[in-house]
């Protein structure tokens, strides 16, 4: 069984910056520089044959690159205990359009929808037990977070393989923006 979703990886610099503020938060787990992505579809657990289709198949999406910026911070869910702080991605629009083709494809597929209305953003930490004051001075103290502007022109199939210390990600294929592989693992 493969344990995939599909991602767009940040520059080296951008995560960089990302983790210029990626400290202060009790209860927090931060994200290995490595993993910072912005996932566009989780899958989840499929077999061989339809992790082959799945792999072939994203080639033929048809769409053009775009310039995305990370700004902004916030956590999840909105309205609860805090369990995961995020960056957010401005604008929106093109990353939400290359999702929705790659969730068309998926389902056409027979995967089942996601199940949960999709915003894009980039999960900098878990948290647990995190005081919502203590996040909310956080918060405060980088209303401002913004980075620059950065070109799209790709996004990966990952697996995920759930360890002990955490999860391994492995590109397994990416896709240039434009629907041309350009390299596989």
């Amino acid at each position: 069984m493969y344990r995939l979703f599909v991602a767009i990886d940040l520059p080296p610099d951008i995560v960089a910056h990302l983790q210029e503020i990626c400290y202060g938060v009790v209860g927090a787990r931060w994200v290995q520089p490595e993993q910072l992505h912005l996932t566009l579809r989780f899958i989840g657990e499929v077999d061989g044959g339809l992790f082959r289709e799945i792999k072939e198949g994203l080639v033929e999406l048809k769409t053009e690159g775009f310039a995305l910026q990370v700004k902004g911070l916030g956590f999840f869910p909105p309205r609860k205990t805090p369990r995961v702080l995020w960056a957010g991605v401005a604008p929106g629009k093109q990353v939400c359009a290359l999702r929705h083709k790659i969730d068309n494809f998926l389902l056409g597929l027979g995967l089942a929808p996601e199940g949960r209305k999709f915003s894009p953003h980039i999960t900098l930490a878990r948290l647990h037990d995190t005081p919502l004051a203590r996040l909310s001075r956080f918060l405060a103290g980088n209303n401002l977070f913004a980075t620059a502007e950065f070109p799209v022109s790709e996004f990966h199939l990952y697996s995920s393989e759930l360890t002990a210390k955490g999860a391994f990600h492995t590109i397994e294929a990416s896709y240039s923006l434009g629907s041309q592989m350009t390299r596989k693992t």
